[in-house]
């Protein structure tokens, strides 16, 4: 079952990628006292992932932190060294990307999905979800081969 509005964010480890190198943090940690704008990918350097959906949060990013948010996040099943890669390449120091490479937290909210017919094992679902000191306050699944209701744009409407 996937998590929903006014359930708490498990409590799993994901690596944060960092200029130092990968560094684990607890979600219950991580997502504890602020307000995170978190997007999830299928994976890093896709061709939708890399085109439209982080771009929009590095374009945006101002603009959520104007709206309340103190940090985005942006996760997906790879592991910490292509996170770093993918923010090096198209992102910006306005997203932190946290690597869920086993697909614990994908499976802890109940949005992973299996992608093997693609050649990509368990993945994330794509989606976006406000947290605020743990909890879920909005959350917006898009359909399979979908991006509009997860998009940095979507989410500042919301707000």
């Amino acid at each position: 079952m996937a998590i929903s509005v006014g359930d708490t964010l498990p409590d799993v480890k994901l690596v944060k990628a960092t200029d130092e190198g990968p560094q684990q943090v607890d979600a219950k940690d991580y997502f504890a006292g602020r307000t995170v704008a978190l997007f999830a990918v299928p994976g890093a350097f896709t061709p939708t992932c890399s085109a439209k959906h982080l771009p929009g949060f590095v374009e945006h990013a101002d603009d959520l932190k104007a709206k309340g948010v103190d940090e985005i996040a942006c996760t997906s099943v790879n592991d910490p060294f292509v996170m770093g890669a993918w923010k090096k390449s198209d992102g910006s120091d306005a997203i932190t990307m946290l690597a869920d490479g086993n697909a614990d937290f994908a499976k802890a909210v109940g949005l992973d999905m299996d992608a093997s017919g693609f050649g990509m094992g368990q993945r994330s679902q794509r989606y976006s979800m406000l947290v605020e000191d743990g909890v879920v306050k909005q959350i917006n699944v898009e359909a399979p081969g979908d991006f509009s209701v997860s998009s940095a744009e979507h989410m500042l409407e919301q707000m």
